[in-house]
């Protein structure tokens, strides 16, 4: 026989598009249409109901960019329509390819009810089925006139990403409003037609399934009259029954399908924007879910349904049945879909404590799994926080971005730093956003890693962001799918659901150790520098005021500032929203977050300050207290706790350097700064060892291009080290006025650097204060240490821990790890003596090992270079990224183990404080007597109670056995998880009055509850 396979294809895609799809709505009638521009920022809804409006036209421009325009849309529908579907069709200007990055709308009924939202996939409102005729229609369209920022060349630096700098000129012009006949079967042919185009393109051609499709189709498309499709399109399903009615084979892969519109918090447009959209996409779904009795609908993220619930709530009374019909599933348990690799401890804690929390108490859900589909990476302390709140699953999509190396499974186990595992599960069909084309449902049966063993994956399917959810139409693809011949079977069920079978058929499934790597977006870490100091200075900030807080309430009366830390905490909680804290939002976004963190600084500043005074006793006397909020003694003053001011002992001197430059010295390191004002000897006087490596220099400024590939504010591609230039000229490098310290002055480019460089009487450590007056674009500023060290790993600060990575590339995995993160230290080590480099506000990252400088026998082996990253100047979606004043503090830390990078890394992030009053010292709330059991929270219980609350864990990374000791009469402890609920299966502390034995494995988390006497 003839091979006519391309021409039968070719055939039913004209006709599908030039015949079918115009025929689901075969008669039209224009509504009429007038608008309001609202003058400023987007009104209350009564408000725009009540606008008095001017007509407009289809084809008349509007919408300055991020403006708001009330849409009020009037008709009759006619009486020749009687007894038939008729739905309104409401196309604002919608570009069909970019669902959910451009005008989207909300419908309202005259009294305000919403309706649903509408995008360009979802553009129609339904006025009766059937209708009787002569009905008069009027709706009102909230419109927002969001601006295209990924335009016709992405990534191209652009204005419209803040509405200071957009301009007024309209955007959109409007389309299509009409009312008109919804022909359901022709919609049902259309799906039918779609279906099994998109089943035969993925079917190898030689099989039988193929041809049995195209020839179903060919007689479909024979039995339709081109002119008269309507009238033959009930014929034209006929020929294609028996082909859809073929059962999928028993092996065949088996899909759970999730409704999902993955809406980020704040990326392409502000926070005040995604109100609305989640608005949308709620109305959207709870109709949904009305008309299709078998969909599920899942949303994560608790700030988004609080969203709801305070500014729609209509739409949130209809999400609050849909949730009791367990159809509208909560999912995730987290405040935000944050980013995991920068939060710190009790931030990334308190993303499932608040976002687990608002869930049970709204609706008695508690969640089993995590949901991260979209972020840039998972640090490895990431499991033992799930388990601790209560969950035992993840899912995430993300790490198919990776550029390098292809992950091995679709489901596994992760183990954490702890030796936690967690059930975690990679959907292969490779998007968050499917859509139900068969393309996509071959791809997951097809790439599904776990053959043999397992067979059920996860779809998340509907559009995101602005897009408003699934659709009618994935529904309905859905449904054919679900036992089809060819194709994987289709069946929408929660993510619990799915869980359940998935481990139930896997019961012992591969192990990954570590952390989980995106060999992608690796600039996250470093771009937008002032949103990751906001972030990390508010982290430091809310540890100071619960541990005062508390400390005073227990020893004073002070009201604990419940209210206000809760809602802090979830202002702070929003802002590590993986498109903020990574940097990789408009002008807009982070304009705002530097103005929010200002203020929480402010408030969070006063608690602080007003618990102090109370714990000195203020105005009683002029004794001066330093408090130390540090989780170890420093200078005489116990960690938690407040004592007098110790007196200095030993000195510091400055003095010149032979050779230019100059000598610090305080008796336990000689810090050599040469006429440059670059570091090249950093000497360990009690070990007799030099840190830097032979012919290098320290405290090296180096600039490198950086214009990725794409992805400009997420990106740094490998290829920007090929170029460097060392800045190495100085304008000024003279003494410090206190005596203790040198200061540099450098300018290069557009820009200008001033450092302090300090060594204090009886410290151990450098402190490097750089000042950064940033004014470059496209360039990447890196702080580099070259270490006297043979190192073949290093390590770094996670949350509740560190990680240690190869300094070595021996792999592609280990190559493609050439940009990573780390909290307040990194620790580089040879047995017996290590160096550490510590900060206060940045987290980006490389190590690399070199041949040692020299030749002779003596200078063979390596050393270690430790660059961090300080800033960027990325021009998209910013293009202004970073410009202006910076401020960094670093250390060099000679002669450190792991235990002084992790006391050394709190000291430099939470400095003393002093305050005079009548006190003699504050004794601790919580005292430990083990360096190594760290306590990261101290504060009072949620619930109101009163009881003490301390968190802490072993970060040292070995075993230690400790006893906590508390400040005040304890009538029982108790072992919790991070809701502070009592954990079933744990073994009561052995409790001695106020003193408790702990045991703690390698970074194990515990969460005390202590009941007050």
């Amino acid at each position: 026989m003839h091979d006519d396979r391309s021409l039968a294809e070719a055939r039913l895609k004209r006709v599908l598009d030039e015949r079918v799809r115009p025929a689901v709505y075969p008669e039209s009638v224009p509504l009429d249409v007038a608008v309001w521009h609202a003058p400023g920022e987007p009104v209350p809804v009564a408000e725009g109901l009540a606008a008095e409006v001017r007509p407009i036209a289809a084809g008349a421009r509007w919408g300055a960019p991020w403006g708001t325009s009330w849409f009020r849309v009037t008709g009759k529908v006619p009486g020749a329509w009687a007894g038939r579907t008729v739905e309104a069709l409401l196309d604002l200007g919608f570009d069909g390819s970019m669902t959910g990055f451009q005008c989207e709308g909300l419908v309202y009924r005259p009294d305000g009810t919403p309706v649903k939202g509408l995008h360009p996939r979802n553009q129609w409102v339904r006025v009766g089925a059937p209708v009787t005729g002569g009905e008069e229609v009027r709706l009102h369209v909230e419109a927002a006139s969001n601006p295209v920022i990924f335009g016709s060349r992405p990534f191209a630096p652009t204005r419209l990403g803040d509405k200071e700098t957009a301009g007024s000129a309209p955007l959109y012009r409007l389309r299509r409003m009409d009312l008109a006949v919804f022909d359901e079967t022709v919609w049902n042919l259309v799906l039918d037609l779609e279906v099994l185009g998109e089943l035969m393109a993925e079917l190898p051609v030689e099989s039988e399934r193929r041809w049995e499709v195209l020839r179903a189709v060919d007689r479909a498309v024979d039995a339709l009259d081109l002119q008269d499709v309507n009238g033959t399109a009930a014929r034209a399903r006929e020929r294609l029954a028996d082909v859809l009615a073929r059962p999928a084979v028993p092996s065949a892969h088996r899909i759970s399908a999730v409704g999902h519109a993955h809406i980020d918090s704040a990326w392409l447009w502000p926070l005040r924007e995604t109100v609305r959209k989640v608005a949308r996409t709620t109305a959207n779904m709870t109709a949904l879910l009305e008309d299709e009795p078998d969909f599920v609908f899942a949303m994560s993220q608790a700030q988004q349904w609080a969203w709801v619930k305070e500014h729609r709530p209509e739409v949130w009374a209809r999400v609050k049945k849909a949730v009791a019909d367990g159809r509208f599933v909560p999912a995730g348990g987290m405040w935000v879909e944050s980013d995991t690799n920068m939060p710190g401890s009790e931030a990334m804690a308190r993303q499932f404590v608040h976002g687990k929390r608002f869930f049970l108490d709204e609706f008695g859900v508690e969640n089993d799994e995590a949901w991260l589909p979209d972020t840039f990476g998972f640090a490895a302390g990431l499991p033992q926080i799930i388990r601790a709140a209560g969950s035992t699953r993840l899912l995430t999509q993300k790490i198919s971005w990776s550029r390098t190396n292809t992950f091995p499974h679709h489901t596994f186990r992760w183990e954490g730093i702890d030796g936690t595992r967690i059930f975690t599960h990679f959907p292969p069909v490779d998007t968050y956003n499917c859509t139900m084309h068969g393309r996509e449902l071959a791809h997951a049966a097809r790439t599904f890693r776990e053959k043999g063993r397992a067979r059920h994956s996860l779809a998340p399917t509907g559009h995101g962001d602005g897009g408003g959810g699934t659709t009618r139409e994935m529904v309905a693809k859905a449904a054919r799918a679900r036992d089809l011949e060819g194709s994987p079977t289709v069946v929408w069920e929660t993510p619990r659901a799915f869980f359940d079978k998935a481990e139930a058929e896997y019961p012992e499934p591969p192990v990954w150790v570590g952390e989980l790597y995106l060999e992608l977006h690796r600039a996250t870490l470093t771009s937008q520098a002032q949103t990751k100091q906001g972030n990390r200075r508010s982290e430091h900030l809310l540890r100071e005021a619960e541990l005062w807080a508390a400390t005073a309430a227990v020893r004073t009366g002070f009201p604990y500032p419940y209210e206000e830390l809760d809602r802090i905490w979830k202002t702070v909680l929003l802002h590590q929203f993986h498109d903020i804290l990574p940097g990789s939002s408009i002008a807009w976004v982070h304009r705002e977050a530097r103005q929010t963190y200002a203020r929480l600084a402010a408030e969070l500043e006063e608690i602080v300050g007003a618990a102090q005074r109370a714990l000195a006793g203020a105005g009683t006397g002029t004794t001066e207290l330093v408090f130390n909020a540090a989780p170890h003694p420093r200078n005489g003053v116990p960690a938690g706790g407040a004592g007098p001011v110790a007196p200095r002992g030993a000195t510091s001197v400055v003095r010149s350097r032979p050779d230019g430059g100059h000598v610090l010295d305080n008796g336990l390191l000689r810090i050599e700064v040469d006429a440059r004002g670059l570091v090249v000897s950093a000497y360990d006087l009690r070990a007799d060892r030099e840190a830097v490596a032979p012919g290098g220099a320290a405290n090296l400024l180096q600039l490198h291009p950086d214009l990725p590939n794409k992805w400009d504010a997420w990106d740094v591609d490998e290829f920007y080290r090929n170029t460097v230039t060392d800045l190495t000229d100085a304008e000024e490098v003279v003494p410090g006025e206190d005596g203790e310290s040198v200061r540099i002055v450098r300018a290069f480019g557009s820009s200008r650097v001033v450092q302090v460089l300090s060594l204090a009487p009886g410290e151990r450590r450098l402190v490097i204060d750089t000042e950064v007056d940033w004014h470059e674009t496209e360039k990447f500023l890196k702080l580099a240490f070259p270490l006297d060290v043979h190192a073949e790993r290093y390590a770094s600060e996670t949350q509740f821990g560190h990680v240690h990575r190869p300094t070595h590339t021996n792999t592609s995995w280990e190559a493609a790890r050439f940009e990573t993160c780390a909290h307040r230290f990194v620790h580089v080590e040879e047995v017996g003596w290590g160096v550490a480099i510590v900060d206060d506000s940045t987290y980006g990252q490389d190590v690399t090992r070199t041949v040692r400088a020299g030749g002779g026998p003596g200078d063979r082996g390596t050393t270690t270079t430790v660059r961090v990253s300080l800033l960027r100047a990325p021009r998209f979606p910013d293009p202004e990224t970073d410009q202006g004043v910076h401020r960094f503090r670093h250390a060099l830390v000679p002669g450190a183990g792991i235990a002084d990078a992790v006391r050394e890394g709190w000291r430099i992030s939470l400095p003393e404080r002093r305050v005079t009053g009548g006190a003699a010292e504050v004794a601790p709330l919580v005292s430990v007597d083990h360096d190594a059991v760290v306590v990261t929270a101290v504060k009072l219980a949620d619930d109101g109670s009163g009881d003490v609350v301390v968190r802490f864990h072993e970060a040292h990374g070995g075993r230690a056995r400790a006893t906590l000791t508390a400040g005040f009469e304890v009538a029982d402890a108790t072992v919790t998880d991070l809701l502070e609920r009592p954990l079933p299966d744990a073994p009561a502390p052995e409790a001695d009055g106020d003193r408790i034995a702990v045991r703690l494995r390698p970074f194990e988390l515990v969460t005390l509850r202590l009941r007050r006497g």
